[in-house]
Formats: structure tokens, C-alpha cells, sequence
């Protein structure tokens, strides 16, 4: 395995790549963002992925992770998110993982994609952008953690 932890950036991540598996580790910060789309894209490549569709995985894991920090954390840094890929057969496999606030997706309203712009809520297309760019998701809360697992098949 390589391991690289990212002490230039003095801010305590770890990544960790096996053959088509993909860890990261990270705090709850806005600013990780960037990191978070480069690992997710570095990981979409090696595993096969175009780069249009590596972008489209890039998107739905954005979104999730700002939702963690935003509402998990309540946009307070200093809280842990896991990110884990892997390619499983034909698919491409992305765990996310936090010890947040608890999340239930029942409990969000779907947006009003159909309405005008003036008549919309600010915010709220991140679980939508996630169904519609990802294969399968799942949310699950257990062992005192959100769990959100997102797969897309690799055409």
C-alpha cells in the first residue's frame, strides 16, 4: 500500500491507495473541497473512468461532503470525514462516512426542479444531483454514524 500523508498543507490528511481501493481521510472544512475532488478524480482515473464521468463523480461526492460539513458539522472544522473508492467489478464503489449529526433523507423536501426560478428554495439539489449522477444511493445512520454509499457502474 502508499500511504502520503499531506503535511505540507499542516492540515492532518491521509490518503491511502491499494490496487483500485481509495482512502481518505479529512477534517470538516470548506476548504478541503478542492482535495476532496482531486483524490475522487485521481481515484475515478486510475479505476477507468473518462474524464466526463470521473467529473460527474466528482460532483455527487462535492455535494455530499459539503452537506457534511454544513449540516453533520454545522460548518465547524475539526470534524472527520472518511471518503472511501473502490472498483468492484464494474462498478465504482464511494463510501463517505461521518460522526455528525444524524442524517435522514426522508426528512428533506425534493426540490422543485419543475417551478421557476423565483418560486424555487435556495439550496436543497444536493441529494437530487446525487440520485441523478449516481447508479445507486443509500443513507444509512449506524454505530453512531451517517454512512452514504454511492455507486456508478464504469461504462
Amino acid at each position: 500500500p502508499r500511504a502520503r500523508r499531506n503535511a505540507h498543507k499542516g492540515l492532518g490528511c491521509i490518503l491511502v491507495a491499494m490496487a483500485n481501493k481509495f482512502k481518505l481521510n479529512i477534517d470538516s472544512r470548506v476548504e478541503r473541497l478542492a482535495e476532496i475532488a482531486e483524490f475522487v478524480e485521481d481515484a475515478a482515473q486510475a479505476c477507468g473512468f473518462s474524464a466526463d464521468a470521473a467529473y460527474e463523480l466528482q460532483m455527487a461526492v462535492d455535494e455530499a461532503c459539503a452537506n457534511v460539513i454544513e449540516h453533520a458539522y454545522a460548518g465547524k472544522p475539526g470534524g472527520k470525514i472518511e471518503i472511501a473508492c473502490e472498483k468492484r467489478g464494474d462498478e465504482f464503489v464511494v463510501v463517505i462516512k461521518d460522526h455528525g449529526k444524524r442524517f435522514d433523507p426522508r426528512r428533506v423536501a425534493p426540490p422543485k426542479t419543475d417551478a421557476p426560478l423565483s418560486k424555487r428554495d435556495v439550496g436543497g439539489l444536493g441529494i437530487f444531483f446525487m440520485y441523478k449522477l449516481m447508479d445507486r444511493v443509500n443513507f444509512d445512520f449506524s454505530r453512531g454514524q451517517n454512512v452514504l454509499t454511492m455507486v456508478k457502474k464504469i461504462r
